[in-house]
């Protein structure tokens, strides 16, 4: 060591040792030593050599820091607990911790107990296996997206699920676009620019994040024109107003809300002749549309594609990943003349989906083609048709557990609870459900305990979402399926340390 150093060393040793730290814990062993040491090659292993160095130098650099303001008397936490272990054991550590929070995915699963199962903050449709394995399939291989085998020549994306559509929906013609909103956007930019598009007012619906039917129908650069009042439209209305501007006629299907008392509004039944009248083509927005009745399944009736089409829709806009039960995407369906236009337009590319989306698509579809079997193979339709007795047993078995984990400062019970589609789907009608209520225990009442608790399930390495309400955590379990319950139960243990 040189006198210098000697010098540095010495002059730290005194002021480390005023401020209350160990003079020892000062020297920081050089970064090259910690990246040689036997106890690195895990991390250089897993993280790269690049990455597990510039971890490494930050960390120095801020044990440094904090032991420097501590000779300075500046960090009195450290003068009070005394200085860090900076071994190398220690420090690799902490590296380890460090470089595992940096690379950890901010997007994670979830469990879902909120009582919402189709959840769009919550990535809405659970996958079925078969769609799944389809999806890794594709990752894995190059596949036809756009190369028609039969004849070895260039083909359209579309081709992959269009037989499947034509055949669920009895339409003419389909596309794909990558969502619902898209695919309403792609539909008034292709038949409607610059002219007008009759809705009825009480049809001007927004959907999540502020996004409002007038606002996409302005940027598809098309020209509203709203017919009769906020609760009632006649079919006068939608007659009066048509005119050479008119390009479209539209009803926006309101899957997200309710106008109840004097009302009224015109069916697709009476507006569709309506539209042949005037020659106008008529456009459904479902939003959530379903390929099956939903009545065969002990669940409130939804109006289907198949019967939107049959009842004279021109065109139908609706989702995938909602009660369809796939990956997110937009489909229309309809009059085959219509459908070319809309693949034509430029915009078409833009919005297109990739071979993952269709991958999951279209063994999706496939499962609508033995509709007595959906209820065991749609994981969507599994949920949503889930007996409240196997809630009720699911929580009992868990409630001890949960219990135990909380201790004496909460209180668990277990109650019938009402669950909901979501995504705008029915949102009126209800589903009998089951699950856990926790409330804070008389005795050990404490300031926001319950967004204390709320906060600690989310803290957990499998997030745990519920909702508050009624001065109690909310546990619905109609979305915790039985394979995930033992692993839900197994970290509720973290919750008692």
């Amino acid at each position: 060591m040189s006198e210098q150093s000697a010098r540095s060393d010495h002059t730290l040793h005194g002021a480390a040792s005023a401020a209350g730290v160990p003079a020892a814990a000062i020297r920081l062993p050089a970064v090259h030593l910690i990246l040689s040491d036997a106890g690195c090659e895990p991390l250089l292993a897993a993280y790269g050599r690049v990455q597990t160095l510039d971890a490494a130098r930050a960390l120095l650099a801020e044990l440094r820091a904090m032991l420097l303001a501590a000779r300075e008397g500046g960090d009195t936490a450290v003068a009070v607990a005394g200085a860090p272990d900076t071994s190398i054991p220690s420090l690799l550590a902490m590296l380890a911790a460090r470089l595992q929070e940096q690379n950890a995915s901010p997007l994670r699963p979830v469990f879902n107990l909120t009582g919402t199962v189709l959840h769009t903050n919550l990535g809405r449709a659970l996958l079925p296996d078969a769609a799944v394995q389809a999806v890794v399939d594709s990752m894995r291989w190059p596949m036809n997206l756009e190369w028609d085998l039969d004849t070895g020549k260039r083909g359209d994306r579309d081709n992959l699920i269009e037989e499947l559509l034509l055949e669920l929906t009895g339409a003419e013609a389909a596309t794909i676009v990558n969502n619902n909103a898209a695919a309403v956007l792609l539909m008034l930019n292709t038949v409607a620019l610059g002219k007008e598009v009759i809705v009825s007012r009480g049809e001007l619906v927004e959907i999540g994040g502020a996004f409002r039917i007038p606002d996409v129908m302005t940027r598809a650069g098309a020209v509203l024109r709203e017919v009769g009042a906020t609760n009632r439209t006649h079919l006068k209305d939608y007659d009066e107003a048509a005119g050479p501007q008119t390009a479209l006629m539209m009803k926006v299907h309101t899957s997200n809300y309710a106008i109840t008392g004097f009302t009224k509004s015109i069916e697709l039944d009476e507006l569709a002749p309506l539209s042949k009248k005037h020659n106008i083509p008529l456009a459904v927005d479902l939003g959530s549309g379903t390929l099956v009745d939903l009545e065969q399944y002990g669940l409130p009736h939804e109006t289907t594609v198949r019967e939107t089409i049959e009842g004279g829709a021109d065109l139908v806009t609706f989702s995938g990943d909602k009660l369809l039960g796939g990956p997110q995407c937009g489909i229309i369906v309809g009059r085959k003349d219509l459908i070319v236009q809309i693949k034509k337009n430029p915009l078409k590319r833009a919005l297109r989906v990739g071979k993952l989306t269709l991958a999951a698509l279209e063994p999706v579809l496939a499962l609508y083609r033995a509709p007595d079997l959906l209820p065991e193979r749609l994981t969507t339709l599994k949920l949503l048709t889930r007996p409240a007795a196997d809630m009720r047993a699911q929580a009992q078995a868990i409630l001890p557990q949960l219990q135990a984990a909380l201790g004496a400062g909460y209180e668990v019970t277990d109650a019938a609870m009402q669950s909901q589609i979501g995504s705008g789907a029915l949102p009126v009608d209800q589903l009998p459900s089951h699950g856990l209520v926790v409330r804070p225990a008389a005795a050990g009442r404490v300031s926001n305990a319950l967004g204390v608790l709320e906060q600690r399930l989310r803290a957990l390495p499998l997030p745990v979402i519920g909702r508050v309400a009624q001065d109690a955590l909310w546990l619905d379990l109609r979305c915790l399926q039985d394979y995930q319950q033992q692993r839900f139960i197994e970290q509720l243990a973290l919750l008692a340390t």
